[in-house]
């Protein structure tokens, strides 16, 4: 049996969170979905649905970002029981590394002990191509913050976890089949995320490409530290919805990420459905 799950002493008890939305939702869902910028219309597409605002949770931190609707949805999709995050919060809307991550702990309390997370980045690898996938085979936490610090509960996870292989490698041989299955083009790499709101420089650019870096975001990693912290199993996709080139004479603005992230929907919707009954 799972232990009980208590966050650091600086954040709200997930179990009082979960309780909140648990008593709405009939069965406990087996996997968690986060969907991020301009993804949140899958959640349009889980069954029988029930629907909870972040402001109705104890705790939880409400989204103030364009394209991130706010709300717990839980139902089925592709034959499975699932928690998703309509939007998530950000560090650059004044929240905390912790407070990013707390709705992966709600979720954990719900009862998912798997986790697909997804985000729009900017391509830094000068292969991609706007409106692709990306499969996230590592990260680079270049935020500054880490949501573990504080106060740990040995019963919940270690002092110290190890975060090799964070992205589980057969949920990541999984998502590449049902890719070539769907031909759909599925790139793979490393994900870095900032802490925003301010998009990269020209420098920084080339620097986190000389890290190792194949695309960059604002989002994710908080919450993939604290899913693996808790022995989830997670699988990680992007939207590139823009490249993220130092070279090139302009930047995408905000506005053109959602309409990209939008328009390269029906794939990452179809992928993840594709994917989910065989996690």
């Amino acid at each position: 049996m799972d232990a009980p799950h208590a966050a650091p002493a600086t954040l709200p008890d997930p179990e009082r969170a979960a309780a909140a939305v648990r008593h709405l939702a009939g069965e406990p869902p087996e996997v968690a979905i986060v969907l991020g910028s301009g993804l949140g219309p899958l959640a349009d597409e889980i069954e029988a649905p029930v629907s909870v605002g972040y402001g109705e949770v104890p705790g939880m931190p409400v989204s103030s970002a364009p394209g991130h609707a706010g709300r717990f949805v839980l139902g089925r999709l592709a034959g499975r029981r699932v928690v998703a995050m309509q939007g998530r919060v950000h560090l650059y809307e004044g929240f905390s590394s912790g407070q990013c991550a707390f709705g992966v702990r709600v979720m954990h309390a719900l009862g998912a002990r798997s986790l697909v997370v997804s985000n729009a980045c900017g391509g830094l690898a000068p292969h991609f191509r706007a409106g692709e996938l990306m499969a996230q085979l590592d990260l680079i936490n270049a935020t500054g913050q880490n949501p573990l610090t504080g106060p740990n509960d040995d019963a919940v996870g270690p002092r110290f976890p190890v975060m090799f292989d964070c992205y589980d490698p057969d949920y990541l041989e999984t998502a590449r089949a049902v890719a070539r299955e769907q031909g759909v083009m599925l790139r793979e790499g490393v994900y870095l995320a900032i802490q925003g709101p301010s998009y990269a420089t020209r420098a920084e650019l080339r620097a986190y490409r000389a890290w190792g870096a194949d695309a960059i975001g604002m989002s994710t990693v908080h919450e993939v530290l604290v899913a693996r912290y808790l022995g989830m199993r997670v699988l990680g996709l992007s939207t590139v919805t823009d490249m993220a080139l130092p070279d090139r004479s302009e930047h995408a603005t905000g506005d053109e990420v959602l309409a990209v992230a939008a328009r390269s929907g029906a794939a990452f919707r179809g992928l993840v459905k594709g994917v989910l009954p065989r996690l």
